[in-house]
């Protein structure tokens, strides 16, 4: 079947749907769609993930949500039991493992069984299909807030599935967001369409009285991505979304550390996926935002760990987000215990509490990185347009042919990798080489002229060695990184 932004019809989605439902043998736990979506409906209103996020927005509070996951149901429960209550968590996750995000179901046995033996997680994560339609609803029905799926995998369909049949109302991923950052061989056409059956069973329990929340994966690769390009891929994976029949989506965007630029990120985000939903015809979604703290290298001093932690979160706060995603003092080494995991919320929390009734004012500056922001978004969006010739899936895939769209170091061969970002003198992620990125002249200029700034600053040239710096920065206890001479 070619490639296309178009709905998929129900014949087409059933036919599909009895194929992937015999990937693993759990699949046949869910063969009763209707009896899913029936089950799925009789969740607690308390515990949509949706709904929740929908009155956070009308509510203009910030929402705090964890990353966890372990391989067997009593220790997983256990575990998010924790986070939410000692943690003060206002969603749960559930991170699922490493071999689940590639579809190998036979090494998430062998996690589970070598777990079950040690009597310690061997597995990164939650492995859902394994545990199947029974565990999965065993896990949501032992917690009172709503579950949200956070994985990273290219083919999710039997995932979701599942997951949504066990009531989980949440699911993060797309085509773009879950291939380019995270595979290497895995064609982009294909996880795109792998995607739309994600977000066409997402749009089915809709369309039967069952919200469900769609969240693609903001911050990519989370290492000097220009917001620009984060907030394209962000507002194509919500119109692809969208055309499938999803109504609640969460644009996320990932900390880049200079707080007016991540302000206005946010913002333009919202803004603009908004607006382009409308443009193109998807009238009442609700759109929600998540903020992730930061997702480079993280101190490995526990105080200072804290302070990035708790710097994220007045970002968060000030930008008005939906939700905030919750780093810990542990990144730097690892799985983080689960009190390490509870100490991260509960810091976060209390910065939420002490910024909610502060406010961020549009000034001059808060202003001019908006429009930017918006500016080089849409010279990346019309261009994807124009190379699918209107139909946008088809866009997407030759826009990473051309290097039009361009995730900086990402590990696909399907991404170019030619440009290259940096920070100017105050934090800002700016692009030092554009590559095919079809940014104007006047774009392209003023990123140039924001670089030599901070050269002449710092009395270096404007290379990629500014880019080196920067990735280690943070880790090192500053943001914009230093010269290895002037570092002390």
């Amino acid at each position: 079947m070619e490639l296309t932004n178009k709905k998929l019809n129900i014949d087409e989605f059933l036919k599909t749907r009895e194929e992937v439902l015999k990937t693993w043998s759990t699949g046949e736990q869910v063969k009763d769609l209707n009896q899913n979506i029936n089950y799925a409906a009789s969740i607690p209103k308390t515990k949509n993930f949706a709904l929740i996020l929908k009155k956070a927005k009308h509510d203009q509070v910030t929402l705090t949500q964890p990353r966890a996951g372990v391989a067997l149901i009593p220790d997983h429960i256990e575990l998010l039991k924790f986070l939410s209550e000692e943690g003060e968590a206002d969603l749960l996750p559930t991170t699922i493992d490493s071999y689940t995000r590639q579809n190998r179901y036979e090494s998430c046995a062998l996690g589970i069984d070598e777990s079950r033996r040690l009597g310690r997680s061997m597995l990164n994560g939650f492995p859902v299909v394994n545990h199947g339609v029974n565990g999965a609803r065993q896990v949501q029905e032992s917690l009172d807030k709503p579950v949200q799926a956070r994985h990273g995998t290219p083919d999710a369909r039997l995932m979701s599935e599942i997951i949504h049949a066990a009531g989980w109302t949440s699911n993060e991923g797309g085509g773009i967001s879950y291939n380019i950052p995270y595979s290497k061989d895995v064609p982009l056409d294909k996880t795109i369409k792998d995607w739309q059956y994600c977000d066409r069973l997402a749009g089915i329990y809709e369309e039967n009285g069952v919200p469900i929340n769609r969240e693609p994966f903001g911050p990519l690769t989370g290492t000097l991505v220009p917001p620009s390009m984060s907030n394209a891929v962000a507002i194509i994976e919500a119109l692809l979304a969208a055309e499938q029949g999803v109504v609640h989506i969460t644009v996320g965007y990932g900390q880049c550390g200079n707080q007016i630029q991540d302000i206005a990120a946010i913002k333009a985000l919202e803004q603009q996926t908004d607006a382009y939903l409308k443009k193109y015809g998807y009238d009442r979604r609700v759109i929600t935002t998540v903020f992730h703290q930061w997702m480079g290298g993280f101190p490995r001093d526990e105080a200072k760990a804290y302070a990035a932690i708790a710097n994220a979160s007045v970002t968060a706060a000030l930008a008005r987000v939906t939700k905030i995603i919750v780093k810990t003092t542990h990144e730097a080494f690892g799985i983080p215990t689960k009190e390490a995991n509870a100490n991260g919320l509960k810091c976060t929390k209390m910065v939420l509490n002490l910024l909610a009734d502060q406010k961020v004012y549009m000034s001059k500056k808060l202003k001019e990185q908006t429009n930017i922001i918006k500016e080089e978004t849409k010279c990346i969006l019309d261009a994807v347009f124009e190379a699918g010739k209107g139909d946008l899936a088809r866009g997407v895939v030759e826009a990473f042919k051309r290097g039009i769209l361009d995730i900086p170091f990402a590990p696909s061969r399907h991404n170019a990798n030619i440009i290259l970002p940096a920070r100017d003198s105050y934090g800002a992620v700016r692009y030092l080489d554009v590559g095919n990125v079809p940014l104007s002249d006047e774009l392209k200029n003023y990123n140039r002229y924001m670089l030599e700034k901070r050269g002449i600053t710092e009395k270096r040239p404007v290379n990629i060695q500014m880019t080196v710096d920067d990735i280690f920065a943070i880790s090192e206890g500053r943001l914009v990184g230093k010269a290895k001479e002037t570092r002390k």
